[in-house]
C-alpha cells in the first residue's frame, strides 16, 4: 500500500508542478505548446532526450519489415494519431491474431514530455518494481482493445482500468510470449504518446508523454 500512496503522489506533484500553466492557457494554445515540446524530443533538444530521432513514413516503415533501426534512432510516425513509434525488440512469441486473448505483463517508465521529466515507473530500480502492470489484450477484427488490472502502478496513480490508446500501437507488430531461453526476449518498444491518445491526466492537462515498455505474455 505505502508503494501505490507513493506512486500516486509522485504522479500528482509532477502532474501540477509542470501542467498548472495550463489553466491561463485557451486549449489551442495547450495543444501548440505541446506540439513544441514533443519537437523538442524528436530533435534532441531535452533532458529525457538528447538524441536527434530519425522519423520514417508508415510506408517506410512497412516497406523495412515493420522493424525501425535503433543504431538510428530510428521512430516510425503515425500520422493519423501522432504517436510515434520505435521498436527495440520484437520479442519472442507471436503477434496476437484476430479472435484472441491474452494477459500481457507490463513493465514501463513514464516521462511527461511538457514538463521534460519522469513520471512513473515500475522499472527495476524504483521502489515500486516488485509487479508487472498487467493488461487483459483482445484482438477483435483488426482493432485491439485492453484494460488494466486494478493492482497496476497506472491503473492506481490515474484511478483508472482504461488502458492509454497509444499504448495499444505496438501490439499489432510485436510478438507476445514468454523467453525459455538466454536468446529469447520480451517485446521492448518505446512511444511518444500525445495527450489525446494517454491516460486520463495527459488528456485532461493536455501533455505529452514518452514511455519505454516491456510486453510479456501472462501465463
Amino acid at each position: 500500500m505505502k508503494k501505490v500512496i507513493y506512486a500516486i503522489l509522485f504522479a500528482v506533484v509532477a502532474i501540477s508542478a509542470t501542467t498548472s500553466c495550463n489553466d491561463t492557457q485557451t486549449y489551442a494554445e495547450q495543444k501548440e505548446y505541446e506540439r513544441g515540446c514533443i519537437n523538442n524530443f524528436i530533435n534532441g533538444n531535452c533532458k529525457i532526450n538528447k538524441r536527434p530521432v530519425k522519423v520514417i513514413s508508415e510506408a517506410e516503415f512497412k516497406a523495412k519489415g515493420e522493424v525501425t533501426d535503433t543504431s538510428t534512432n530510428e521512430y516510425v510516425l503515425f500520422a493519423s494519431t501522432g504517436i510515434y513509434m520505435q521498436i527495440v525488440n520484437k520479442g519472442c512469441g507471436e503477434i496476437l491474431k484476430n479472435g484472441e486473448s491474452c494477459d500481457v505483463l507490463c513493465r514501463f517508465t513514464e516521462y511527461n514530455i511538457n514538463g521534460d521529466s519522469l513520471t512513473l515507473s515500475n522499472e527495476g530500480r524504483f521502489v515500486y518494481a516488485a509487479t508487472y502492470d498487467k493488461m487483459m489484450v483482445r484482438r477483435t477484427s483488426g482493432t485491439i482493445s485492453a484494460s488494466f488490472d486494478t493492482s497496476g502502478l497506472l491503473a492506481q496513480a490515474t484511478g483508472s482500468t482504461a488502458v492509454p490508446t497509444g499504448w495499444l500501437t505496438p501490439l499489432s507488430y510485436v510478438k507476445l510470449g514468454r523467453p525459455s531461453n538466454a536468446d529469447e526476449s520480451v517485446a521492448h518498444v518505446k512511444i511518444v504518446v500525445p495527450h489525446d491518445k494517454g491516460h486520463a491526466y495527459a488528456t485532461s492537462k493536455v501533455y505529452a508523454c514518452f514511455y519505454d515498455i516491456t510486453f510479456q505474455k501472462g501465463l
